[in-house]
């Protein structure tokens, strides 16, 4: 059995547009699942399956952007749905809902490939783990879009380089071009007729002649033999060509009577590989810029326990947290990042948690803080950067936490149960990205014993 839709709802009121498949027997579940969908933003688009015939069909008709699975149904199971999907080879992002699985069950479904498991009696974060898995998956996307482009791009430079781009010439026992392929003229700018009869090594760098024209005559003396010369090389437009040169000395060979050699073009690589180790120390250096920005050890504060890491991704940036101590003697808890990977980034980001700090000891108005950061940082900032920033202070009399965020993303403030007590959503624009941006304070959240 399926139940769908009658007709695709467009979105209204500022809503997202999403296709759900639902794997549910319940008819009042997959109504409560997408009605919490619809209240946290979305409009679905839904289908409920409960077998897995129906499954088959529904993947093969339509294009979905998360499923939400019971984990047991009368004649079908999340694990077998999962199953289903992963045979079909989508990528779609297979979220289990479920009123009764342990946690050995659910930790071995995440690891066959399920993205999340959600208990029906706590359903709190079904909008966020939806909002994430798409995020996800549109990154997934991207990566093998990349991958592809990449692959065919690498084919297509392949195919020329072993095809097209190699400079094919028959040099006497002189060293005087007998024969030269099209192909110099592309690498070197001068024709394959104003090249015969002409000394090749005349076209060398002055600095690589001498020292080619020794290692052809060495080739002479070895009849039948290659030789492996690289050099530069110079291009009717006065731009230097690195060649990678192999030749062949086949002066006794009636046919050719001459040494032949294949010049490649390899300027390109070598400037490729020196971006690729450019790009690299680029990277150890912003990591090592990155870990000095964090703190080396947690504050003691009387009634709390205080603890921050922070997993370093691939690619390191601008990722941030920090303690600090505000005018008024209070501790302060700050987490940022800034947009893009590599050392640009993290310096800006080193800038940032320096105008924090030196902000955080002269005030204790989070809004006011954040708002000069965000003078301070628009002034360092290019059109392409900003800064989010989550800034939150502790009273630990009150026992009490107010915020304000910077376009950061959402943090959330978990009770003992482990269920959401508070999410602590932006209060105002990323800094950098509007001069006169202004940034509210939250109200005071107070905290129990065991909120996290």
């Amino acid at each position: 059995m399926s139940e769908t839709t009658a007709q695709p709802t467009p979105p209204s009121d500022g809503k997202v547009a999403l296709r759900v498949l639902v794997v549910e027997d319940s008819e009042f579940d997959t109504r409560m699942l997408v009605g919490l969908l619809r209240a946290g933003g979305f409009e679905p688009e839904f289908e409920r399956v409960e077998t897995e015939g129906g499954m088959r069909t529904a993947l093969g008709q339509a294009q979905w952007e998360v499923i939400l699975a019971d984990y047991n149904l009368p004649d079908f199971s999340a694990p077998r749905a999962l199953e289903v999907l992963q045979e079909s080879q989508l990528d779609i992002p297979f979220i289990i809902v479920s009123g009764g699985i342990g946690e050995d069950t659910a930790v071995a479904a995440m690891k066959s490939g399920a993205h999340d498991y959600l208990m029906k009696g706590n359903l709190a974060r079904l909008v966020p783990a939806v909002e994430r898995e798409l995020r996800e998956a549109a990154v997934r996307s991207s990566r093998r879009q990349t991958v592809k482009d990449l692959r065919a791009s690498e084919l297509r430079h392949r195919s020329l380089i072993e095809n097209t781009s190699d400079i094919i010439a028959v040099l006497d026992c002189k060293g005087m071009i007998q024969f030269v392929s099209p192909a110099c003229e592309r690498v070197l700018g001068t024709s394959a007729e104003a090249l015969i009869d002409s000394d090749w090594f005349a076209l060398a760098h002055g600095e690589d002649r001498d020292r080619l024209r020794a290692e052809f005559e060495q080739a002479l003396g070895h009849e039948g033999k290659q030789f492996a010369i690289k050099g530069r090389f110079a291009a009717a437009d006065g731009s230097e060509r690195v060649m990678d040169i192999t030749a062949s000395n086949l002066l006794a060979d009636e046919a050719i009577a001459g040494v032949v050699i294949n010049a490649r073009d390899i300027t390109e690589r070598l400037k490729e590989q020196a971006a690729i180790h450019e790009s690299e120390e680029q990277f150890r250096v912003a990591s090592e810029i990155q870990q000095h920005l964090f703190p080396r050890k947690a504050p003691q504060l009387d009634g709390f326990d205080i603890a921050g890491a922070s997993r370093p991704a691939a690619a390191t940036g601008g990722d941030y947290f920090d303690y600090l101590t505000t005018s008024d003697s209070q501790l302060a808890l700050a987490i940022g990042d800034v947009s893009g990977h590599g050392i640009g980034p993290a310096m800006l980001m080193a800038e940032t948690r320096a105008y924090l700090r030196i902000l955080t000891r002269n005030r204790n108005d989070l809004s006011l803080i954040l708002t000069r950061a965000n003078t301070m940082v628009g002034e360092d900032v290019g059109e392409e950067r900003f800064v989010t920033m989550l800034l939150a202070k502790l009273d630990p009399e009150k026992r009490t936490l107010v915020y304000a965020s910077a376009g950061h993303s959402p943090a959330f403030i978990l009770g003992s149960d482990g269920a959401v007590k508070s999410e602590l959503r932006r209060t105002g624009m990323p800094l950098g990205v509007m001069q006169d941006a202004e940034y509210t304070v939250s109200k005071p959240l107070r905290l129990a014993k065991g909120d996290v």
